[in-house]
Order: C-alpha cells, then structure tokens, then sequence
C-alpha cells in the first residue's frame, strides 16, 4: 500500500519547494486574513493524505493568499451526518457550523432546505467547471438550473476485491476462472462451486445493498428512484426485484453469500469470504493477512476485477464519494472556500489524494493512468491495480448516482436493509436446520418459493411509497 512517511515527506517538500518560489498560480490576494473550517468523516490513511494536503495549501498557495484552513475529521459518515445537522438545526451544544463539510447529496439536500448552503457556481468560470467529470459536476445541481452546492473532490466507484492467494487455490482445483466471476450469473454459480469444494464456506458478499439494488436495476433497465425537482416517482418493478432477489437472496440463504463483519473487508481478513464488491475508497482497509484463529493465519493477495454485471444489461457504474459543500458565509469566506477546493483539485493534488485513500480523481485530466503513474514513482502495485480498474470504469461505464430528493436517505435505506437483513435472518434459520440434519435443499424449501418472494416484494414496494412525490 502507500508509504506514508515518504507520501508526506514529498508533499512537505513540495510546499517547501512552492513557498521558497513565491508564485500563486490562482494570484488572488486577499485585504484581510481569512481562516476557513473543514469537516469531514476521514479516517486513517484518507484523514493522514488529506491533513498533509492541507498543511501544503496553508504553508504555500495558501499563505500567499492569506487562507488558512483549519481540518477536523468528525468520525464515521454517520457521526459527520449527525453533528453537521445538529449545527445546523441550532441544537444546544453542538458546535459552530463549519465553513465545508464533506457530504453525500442527501445530507447536503437537507441542510440546502434549510437556507443554509452556498450556490458557488458564480466563483468558478465556464472553462473552470469543464475541467471536471460533468456527472461529478452536475451531482450538486439540486434545482437543474446550473448551481452548484456540492463540489466534487473525490469520487469512488464499486470493484470486485479478491483474495487471490486463496482464490488460486480453488481455480487450480476446480478450473475457475477471472472471467466467471464477470456476470452476477457466472459469480453465483462459482460461489456455488466454491461452497461445495470448501466443504460449505461462503465465497461472497457485498458492502453496499443499496448500491446492487439501485444499479442493479439500471442494468436492467429501470430507475428506481426517478427524480425532478427533488421529487422522487418510483418504480420497483417486480421482474427486476426478482432478479435482485435471485442475484443476492436466494445464494444468502443457500450460503454461497455471507455479510459477518461490520465491512466485507472484515470477513476476509477472517477468511469468511474471499470475495467481495465494495467501494475503490475501501482499498486501504483489505487486509494483508488471513487470521482464521490463533493458530491459522496466512497471507494473502489482493487482486482487482470489475464489478460483475447482469447478463445482457447495459454496463453501469456507480457513482460515489462525498463532495464538499459551503456554507453561506461573507463573499470573502465563500471565496476563500472555493479557492481551497480548486487548488486541493488540481491534478497533481488530486492524485496525490487518490494515491493516499482509494478515492478516484474529479477532473478529467487527472482520470488518466499514465499521468497517475508519472506523478507517484512509488505508487503500490495494489495501488495501481485498484487505481487502474477504477479509472477505466469510470471513463467507460454510464455511471449513476441518485438525485437527492426528500426522504432520500429514508429511501435508500430501505434497500439497504429490507433484502439483506432478511436474508441474513432466513440464512440463520437454514443452519439450524441443518445442523439439526436437514439438507440444504430441504433446509432452504420454505425461503425460496414464489409465495416468499412476493410477500418481501410487496413489503418493501409499500416501504417505498411512502417516499415517493
């Protein structure tokens, strides 16, 4: 993975390098200092890359400016969400609203009804907006009249993480192969394969419900949450919810699947899994090691595949990451804002960052692999890999976010929860049986007829409407 001493030992000489020369390339200047504040929800390698960054823009472009900012990670996402809201409602105790807070478009969706974010839009020019992604862009654009309330720093999609050091031990008995695990189809029946060679282990799991229902369903061609104007017109269509259901239910409960740890990341590094699809961003957290017990351990590989599609849909991508959102401020602090956020995208700044985290590039220069490799000479095989799968499915995929809406988080939630908590209840229920002699075919009978899918079909449509309009 990163060498983080060496990471950090290049971006102080580099600020060393930008002080010592006395250019600002954005050659603002501004009459009084202005100290700016930042949360967001980083933790280990993500908050030690961004702080170093930080410390470069302070020492340097910054200085020349006479900006300072001022970085506070908040926690998990959970805890960003709800300090952020809780500032933001007045809440006795909670803390002074930041100047930007890193957010998802639900959360940044709420505090904008609230009056309380900035449209920075006007602070940036025609050619300084092209520079990004346009659906990174646009993901801020709340009202479709070309605003921006969410900037995009550094986005992430989802890829297939395997341990490879396991898996060659069962491609060499079995003659499985990297392509099979393409489709969801071709992904079920080697996760079946799986289980039988390794005498009844699962072979895989998912981080993101929400995010395999959602783009799932794209491939197949229906947009869940359609949304104009931050209202939400849903359609769950039946035949595709059960084709979901089949692509992630019914192999739960038959045990080719499993979610055990709080991240699927977990449930490698315990050998429950040697599978699974999650976020680019989770990169710096697949363990090195397998530890089966305190006797077993062994190392392991990590080797990167695309995320497996449906078969005979359209190759779809999701997009995630949390932007940065302003808060409304003096022009000065607004200025001072978006100044911080243009130099922390800049190309080499932004690679930097994606090196340090997982989190892909936002501006159409920086998702370049070559440009990627030539700014970091010590850039980690894993690194690269992941890097290199990412940028290709984003400059080749259609990608997809959902537009926030109200009840938005609500929503998503729902399909979250509502299959994978089931079937995490009905799979409890089928080891019990069998370890009380059933077989799994006899053990699973009752969760896989028809009659069951509709009754979790029908409860979760309704769960649903009650978000939509």
């Amino acid at each position: 993975m990163l060498k983080k001493k060496q990471f950090v030992c290049l971006l102080s000489v580099g600020a060393m390098v930008a002080v010592l020369a006395g250019c600002s390339n954005s050659g603002v200047k501004f009459k009084n200092p202005v100290t700016i504040t930042v949360w967001t929800y980083y933790n280990g390698d993500q908050l030690e890359t961004f702080n170093s960054l930080v410390d470069k823009f302070n020492e340097g472009e910054g200085k020349k400016m006479g900006v300072t900012v001022e970085s506070s990670s908040q926690g998990s996402v959970n805890d960003l969400e709800t300090n952020v809201l809780a500032s933001a409602e007045g809440k006795v105790g909670a803390d002074e609203m930041p100047n930007i807070f890193s957010a998802y478009a639900d959360t940044a969706y709420t505090v904008d009804q609230m009056g309380k974010i900035a449209d920075i839009s006007g602070y940036l020019t025609k050619e300084e907006k092209e520079k990004y992604v346009q659906n990174y862009i646009e993901e801020g654009d709340f009202s479709g009249d070309g605003s921006i309330k969410i900037f995009p720093v550094a986005k992430s999609t989802e890829l297939l993480f395997l341990n490879d050091t396991d898996w060659q031990k069962f491609a060499g008995e079995t003659g499985a192969a990297y392509d099979d695990l393409a489709t969801v189809e071709g992904l079920i029946e080697t996760a079946e394969k799986y289980y039988d060679w390794s005498d009844g282990k699962a072979f895989f799991g998912r981080d993101a419900m929400a995010n395999y229902m959602l783009i799932g369903a794209e491939e197949l061609g229906t947009e869940i949450f359609h949304v104009e104007n931050g209202r939400m017109t849903l359609d769950f269509n039946e035949e595709v919810a059960k084709k979901l259901w089949d692509g992630y239910y019914v192999p739960y409960v038959k045990g080719y699947f499993s979610a055990s740890g709080w991240f699927r990341s977990d449930d490698i590094k315990t050998g429950n899994i040697i599978g699974y699809v999650g976020s680019t961003s989770s990169a710096t957290y697949f363990p090195t090691r397998v530890v089966e017990s305190d006797t077993e351990s062994h190392d392991i590989e990590l080797k990167i595949l695309p995320t497996p599609v449906f078969e005979g849909g359209e190759a779809c991508a999701v997009q995630q990451g949390a932007g940065m959102v302003v808060i409304k401020a003096t022009e000065d602090e607004e200025k001072a804002c978006v100044e911080f956020l243009k130099w922390f995208t800049k190309a080499e700044n932004n690679i930097a960052f994606s090196v340090g985290s997982g989190y892909l590039p936002v501006t159409k220069e920086a998702n370049d692999m070559k440009k990627i490799k030539e700014s970091d000479k010590d850039l980690s095989a894993s690194m690269e890999a992941i890097l290199t799968v990412g940028v290709d499915t984003v400059n080749n995929s259609t990608l997809y976010t959902t537009k926030a809406f109200k009840g938005g988080l609500g929503a998503r939630n729902v399909l979250q929860y509502s299959m994978s908590d089931l079937a995490t209840a009905d799979r409890a229920v089928v080891e019990e049986r069998m370890a009380g002699g059933e077989t799994l075919e006899a053990a699973t009978a009752d969760f896989l007829t028809d009659e069951y899918f509709q009754n979790w079909y029908q409860d979760t449509l309704t769960q649903l409407q009650a978000f939509e309009g």
